[in-house]
């Protein structure tokens, strides 16, 4: 007698594409959003090319009658853009590892090392993110006159390098303080000591919040302005920002030079963020995973 075995019911999926009006309504508020973030950016190519005779008689929202490149060109060697890229890229560079390097080694000691005072310490670090440079600008100059280093690219990498791992020492030793013991135990049973569970058990699993780091310090150091305008004062020495602002004089400004200038300014940095969005979307993912 042969058995007949029931065929297996399906149950109806909902296919991605289907899943109410609500996933797109959000999806039409976040592409609105996005839009409505790209506008000055817009404006800022589209005056970028445009003559100075074109800016004057139509205005910023204009269409221009040419191709206008003077602007770049003008900018590129008023300025001498390559030797400011230099620059903005060796203190931002520098201070990002640095500034990581230092963050960790402080939340190791702080999160896994367990001092005494710990919280008072992550507290102070935390005050030290809220004080604003221009409380801090005039005790950086008087001690940067005093030992030497004023107007050196020295003296921006190590404010900026104590600056941005205070942030980091702060976020990192709350993340060093739910470290699972076990692993710490495992690791010091095996005979491991500080520095081998340092780079051996702590630094493997923090690997990508440390990238996240890395990549917020260089972007958050590319984009500083004030105690660079005030440490930097020779043409050599200074960064892109500070450049870009010496283009606009005390009566006159040229505004498609300047938006010619943040242009080419913003490229290294929109290009830095495309080539570690991947490791920063890692990095973030990782950390809500764990």
């Amino acid at each position: 007698m042969a058995v007949i075995t029931p065929a297996p019911v399906r149950v109806p999926t909902r296919d991605r594409h289907h899943r109410g009006v609500s996933r797109w309504i959000v999806l039409t508020v976040v592409v609105l959003g996005a839009l409505v973030m790209l506008v000055p950016f817009a404006f800022m190519l589209l005056n970028a090319f445009k003559s100075p005779g074109d800016y004057s008689s139509g205005g910023p929202l204009s269409w221009p009658s040419e191709f206008y490149t003077k602007g770049l060109r003008t900018y590129w060697t008023a300025v001498n853009f390559p030797l400011k890229l230099w620059n903005s890229a060796l203190i931002a560079g520098s201070v990002a590892v640095l500034g990581v390097a230092v963050s960790l080694l402080n939340a190791y000691a702080l999160g896994i090392g367990r001092v005494r005072g710990r919280l008072w310490i992550v507290g102070l670090f935390l005050l030290a993110n809220m004080l604003p440079q221009e409380a801090l600008i005039y005790p950086l100059y008087y001690v940067a006159k005093q030992i030497g280093l004023y107007n050196t690219q020295l003296s921006v990498i190590i404010i900026f390098t104590v600056i941005q791992s205070a942030f980091g020492t702060y976020l990192l030793a709350s993340v060093m303080g739910t470290f699972p013991r076990s692993l710490l135990e495992a690791a010091a049973l095996d005979g491991a000591g500080k520095w081998t569970v340092l780079w051996r058990v702590v630094f493997p699993n923090l690997r990508p919040t440390l990238a996240v780091l890395l990549i917020f310090f260089f972007i958050w150091t590319w984009n500083e302005f004030l105690i660079p305008l005030v440490m930097l004062i020779d043409n050599q020495t200074q960064t892109i920002p500070v450049a870009l602002a010496s283009l606009q004089g005390d009566r006159l400004m040229d505004a498609p030079t300047t938006n010619a200038g943040a242009l080419i300014s913003l490229v290294p940095a929109i290009l830095f963020f495309l080539i570690f969005q991947r490791t920063l979307a890692r990095g973030i993912t990782a950390g809500a995973e764990k």
